[in-house]
């Protein structure tokens, strides 16, 4: 009997799915594994603690692991890839398959198959596969520069916004939430805290987001829904990349069908519908999956095909 593990290693979480050739024998989540949001000993307490328990749930020792795949944002930066490839392999046997997040969730949508998947949780990323196998992305390039409609994002562009509003002589409480959130005890503090070095967790700040959103607040619903709309805008780079590559082997396209992944998307339905709406617009054939993507059943089955 072979065993595979599948590790969803997510920027807050990380999920771990045991399974053999078939069936799924056992699921642990923990904290995030990953270096960049965690310190050396936050991720070894995290990391033995879900294989330990995985190992006493299943009763599968983890050196009898024949494959296993791990799928994180940013897998090729050193201090990403380093701390996981060193800290798996003295933990568990057989053959270690490190991808990007994106990868483990297109293939928990497809199988290995033709799709585009966005993905919006602490970071962002959208992926598609065209009938060639290769695998196009847009966005992803990291909070800086290109996470729209992450947690992040939320948080960075709440802050944008509820300033803009001041400037505007618009009434929102986003301000307000956040400045009670960290503690901060005027306006001031807060311009003084946002703009520090090293900068503040701004993804922590999404769940207010999304609250204030909830309770009516204008120019939180704005941010909402606007994290949905630019992740249509990159879902249509990738789909029309993907046109372009079919067409130019000859292949007549047909629009893919899209899967989505991650807490925003599961978790804040305004975000979802300014989404797919702006996606309608653009495409109104287009086919979005209603079930939510489970990354770790991608990283799993990647782990049983061994690629």
């Amino acid at each position: 009997m072979a065993y595979f593990l599948g590790v969803d290693a997510g920027g807050t979480k990380t999920e771990f799915l045991l399974g053999d050739d078939s069936r799924e024998l056992g699921r642990v989540q923990s904290g995030s594994i990953k270096r960049l949001r965690r310190d050396e000993t936050a991720t070894e307490q995290n990391l033995e603690y879900a294989l330990n328990e995985l190992a006493a749930q299943t009763g599968i020792s983890m050196r009898s692991i024949a494959t296993c795949c791990v799928g994180a944002s940013g897998s090729t930066a050193p201090l990403v890839s380093e701390w996981i490839t060193n800290a798996f392999r003295s933990r568990i046997g057989g053959e270690l398959l490190l991808v990007e997040d994106i990868d483990i969730a297109l293939d928990a949508a497809f199988r290995g198959g033709r799709g585009v998947l966005i993905l919006a949780g602490t970071g962002s990323n959208v992926a598609g596969r065209g009938e060639d196998g290769q695998i196009v992305t847009a966005g992803g390039w990291g909070p800086a520069l290109s996470d729209e409609g992450s947690g992040y994002f939320l948080g960075i562009e709440a802050l944008r916004r509820g300033f803009r509003a001041i400037d505007q002589g618009r009434t929102s409480m986003l301000l307000e939430t956040i400045q009670g959130y960290w503690g901060l005890a005027s306006l001031g503090e807060l311009v003084e805290y946002a703009n520090a070095n090293p900068a503040p967790d701004f993804s922590r700040l999404a769940p207010l987001v999304i609250a204030c959103a909830m309770q009516g607040d204008e120019v939180a619903d704005e941010v909402v829904r606007h994290s949905g709309e630019e992740l249509a805008v990159l879902a249509a780079i990738v789909v029309e990349r993907i046109r372009r590559t079919e067409e130019g082997l000859g292949l007549e396209f047909a629009l893919p069908p899209v899967a989505l992944a991650g807490s925003i998307l599961e978790k804040v339905p305004r975000a979802r519908r300014a989404l797919e709406e702006a996606l309608g617009r653009r495409y109104p054939d287009v086919e979005v999956l209603a079930a939510s993507v489970d990354p770790a059943q991608g990283a799993l089955w990647r782990a049983r095909h061994g690629r």
